[in-house]
């Protein structure tokens, strides 16, 4: 995720590369975002997913943009080679490339983007140390919150089915940590049972590589819009027989702090846009397609929240939505199709789980690794699967409050990769660039927010939502 130069990938359309991306985008995040639009009110809600929308949907251009930059850099360097020793490899291969590109009738263009620079890389071309380590530290943080979150969802989502809720009498009541689950056995403690079974099947894959395949992709995704959209449908029959139970307020200011991590994390795809963007085999209107993807998903979002929260109760809704179908026949009464819907969190993150673990642990490798060193055998294979896996388990095993977890993460590490970090890389990978390319030089990938004054925009927009978010959580506290 936050790696070095790669291979591209294989090519595909633009329009494949926009399912990716909205594959991508819409996951687990998707699944909290209807308590909170109950929590801070239909209005604010919809204000609120739009702006954050168009936000994420700038700072995406601006990676675009930066990755073209990466691009460029890479290019000037390899004729610097070619210049000092013309009878090298890279010289040969760069020649190569131009007299193909030149009988093909083409041109070479410094900013084409042909080669996959993940984040990590642009920030070592464009940061310096401390801001390299800022970066990856950022990425941490945003990782173990999504590895808390998906030990989190997968217990609660097993719990549910395997504590008894289906008998059709549960829709109507909200049960306590402390009830019983199997006799004297509490749903809590079910719960955790659950979230040991997870650490010990799947915690051991952080100890090794692990990678999803492309029919394991194929299968999740299939699950995940089966689920998304039998929900959609269901909540819009029950809204249309006049039997839905949802009235939500206008305007609830004390929701919004957590609103804003949940639709940040919700929005996020700029740490994976290296591996996204640059298979696109014509990056002609690569923004244009970009923009279409986020008002697919902004109006994905607002039919799947506006369905929830008008058509249940929203004292009653969980923070994982899929579990109001499991417990209530007035809205499912086939026993496989809810069971299902109850345990779809667990197949599709499951399969995640491994690959951000180790995804995780890679990062941490990279954060500490220094040039010309190895890490010992025990470091290696023990300590940096150990601090990958257990700080997110021991998170998970305190607290099951996923609308809190997803909140916090988007909130805090999530302003960081989505808004922090891409401002920064396209503003100093501007400036590395004019002393070599000339001010003349064109980016055929820039941003349409070319001017510094967005840049500087989404850095005063993400401090004071920081700040903001803080304040709000020290007079919470206070407050109880």
């Amino acid at each position: 995720m936050a790696g070095g130069i790669t291979e591209s990938g294989e090519p595909y359309s633009a329009f494949v590369g926009l399912v990716y991306m909205f594959n991508l985008i819409v996951g687990t995040g998707a699944l909290t975002m209807p308590r909170a639009f109950a929590t801070a009110g239909w209005v604010v809600s919809l204000a609120l997913i739009t702006f954050l929308g168009f936000m994420s949907y700038m700072t995406t251009t601006f990676v675009i943009e930066a990755m073209a930059a990466a691009n460029a850099q890479l290019r000037w360097k390899r004729r610097e080679q070619e210049e000092l020793n013309p009878f090298s490899v890279t010289a040969l291969m760069v020649d190569a490339v131009c007299v193909f590109t030149e009988r093909s009738g083409g041109h070479v263009d410094h900013f084409d983007i042909v080669e996959r620079v993940e984040m990590g890389q642009m920030a070592s071309m464009f940061f310096d140390k401390v801001g390299v380590n800022m970066f990856y530290i950022c990425i941490i943080v945003y990782l173990y919150g999504d590895l808390a979150i998906y030990a989190a969802a997968v217990p609660i989502s097993l719990m549910e089915v395997a504590c008894g809720n289906h008998s059709c009498s549960a829709g109507s009541v909200k049960y306590n940590d402390t009830d019983p689950c199997w006799g004297s056995v509490t749903r809590k403690d079910a719960y955790r049972v659950f979230l040991s079974v997870f650490t010990l099947l799947l915690g051991p894959f952080t100890f090794f590589n692990a990678q999803k395949t492309k029919y394991l992709q194929i299968l999740t995704s299939l699950m995940r819009w089966i689920a998304f959209i039998m929900m959609i449908i269901l909540a819009l029959i029950r809204i249309s027989k006049g039997a839905g139970e949802g009235h939500p307020p206008v305007a609830s200011l004390s929701g919004v702090p957590n609103l804003f991590g949940v639709c940040v994390y919700s929005f996020m795809c700029q740490h994976s846009l290296p591996s996204l963007v640059t298979p696109i085999s014509n990056k002609k209107h690569v923004s244009t397609l970009v923009f279409a993807d986020y008002v697919l998903i902004l109006g994905f979002y607002a039919l799947l929240s506006f369905t929830a929260i008008f058509c249940f109760n929203s004292s009653l809704l969980h923070d994982m939505y899929t579990l109001n179908f499991t417990d209530n026949c007035n809205v499912l009464n086939i026993p496989f199709l809810r069971y299902f819907l109850g345990l779809f969190p667990v197949f599709t993150i499951s399969t995640n789980f491994p690959i951000i673990a180790v995804t995780l642990r890679n990062n941490w490798k990279t954060l500490f690794h220094r040039d010309g060193g190895t890490y010992p055998w025990v470091v290696d294979r023990v300590v940096f699967p150990l601090i990958t896996i257990v700080p997110p388990i021991l998170v998970a095993f305190f607290t099951h409050n996923l609308e809190s977890l997803v909140g916090i993460t988007g909130a805090y590490a999530g302003t960081g990769i989505q808004y922090i970090v891409p401002a920064c890389l396209v503003y100093y990978g501007r400036r590395h660039l004019e002393p070599v390319m000339g001010r003349d030089a064109v980016n055929k990938h820039r941003s349409p927010f070319r001017h510094n004054f967005w840049v500087w925009f989404v850095l005063v927009w993400a401090i004071s939502c920081l700040i903001f978010v803080t304040a709000n959580i020290i007079l919470t506290e206070t407050k109880k």
